[in-house]
């Protein structure tokens, strides 16, 4: 089992080591995007073998690592504009059972849109506003507004701040909102920029942190051993852009925030690709 660490920053060139389970966020900022993030992988054993846990588990029952964020997009974008997931610079050595493990992404998040079996850079990307299982809004006007972070509470669902245009008033999107945002025209007509604070927790259980590995564990019994099919590409949460059709042959643009996991050798440094191929 390689030894991970958790970088963090505005682009995929621009990392920061994070510390895991800390509860110390990182900062992050750039001329779109200004935030924080904060890390929580139970069972995670760092660069070091250090194996931490945190109180968030105590609070989240049942999850088994979260990526929090609180920040503003410093541009308006609108609700379909912003997308969350998975960039990969290389093809991946799908495992077996991955049909399965694809079904059950697509029954958590139905707005998911992927090509994981790309043979050039897979991807699996979605809204933010629908993927995200915890998110919540406010209208802000300064720094000095803006609640602590990470919330000495749980993140909760309530965006009832969020301006929302007539035809979709009916909607209670604080409540409703994957199902109310699955519908991308609605997504396209809400529009937010610098004055709303966006707070998010992207929390789940499918994967199981240990020192000696990572397992992915689905519905009906499926457990699949991550290691065994882990080339040791980093592994890259990005929160981007949406590139609209015929602007490329990928459909994310610029990165604003993103969170790494990847291999370290016996030093402490990163392993290159030479090292991994």
């Amino acid at each position: 089992m390689p030894r991970l660490r958790v970088l963090a920053g505005p682009s995929l060139d621009d990392l920061t080591p994070i510390a895991t389970n800390s509860g110390k966020p990182l900062d992050i900022k750039s001329d779109a995007f200004e935030g924080n993030l904060a890390v929580y992988i139970k069972g995670f054993a760092d660069a070091s073998g250090r194996v931490g846990d945190s109180p968030y588990f105590e609070k989240r029952k049942g999850v088994t690592w979260s990526i929090q964020m609180q920040g503003r997009f410093l541009h308006e974008y609108s609700a379909d504009d912003i997308l969350f997931g998975n960039v990969f610079e290389r093809p991946l050595k799908l495992p077996w059972g991955f049909s399965a493990a694809l079904k059950f992404m697509h029954y958590m998040d139905p707005t998911l849109e992927q090509d994981l079996a790309s043979k050039s850079k897979p991807w699996a990307l979605s809204p933010l506003i629908t993927t995200m299982p915890y998110l919540e809004h406010k209208q802000v006007t300064s720094a000095e507004q803006e609640p602590a972070f990470p919330p000495e509470g749980l993140v909760e669902n309530n965006i009832s701040q969020l301006t929302v245009p007539t035809a979709h008033k009916a909607c209670d999107i604080s409540h409703n909102r994957s199902s109310v945002f699955r519908d991308s025209q609605c997504r396209k007509d809400v529009v937010f920029g610098p004055e709303d604070l966006f707070t998010a927790d992207f929390c789940y259980d499918y994967l199981h942190f240990s020192p000696e590995g990572i397992d992915l564990r689905l519905p009906g019994g499926i457990s699949i051993d991550m290691m065994r099919y882990w080339d040791g590409q980093p592994v890259r949460f990005v929160c981007c852009e949406r590139t609209r059709t015929g602007k490329g042959g990928q459909p994310w643009g610029r990165v604003l925030w993103c969170v790494i996991i990847e291999a370290v050798d016996e030093v402490g440094g990163e392993k290159t690709e030479q090292d991994i191929d």
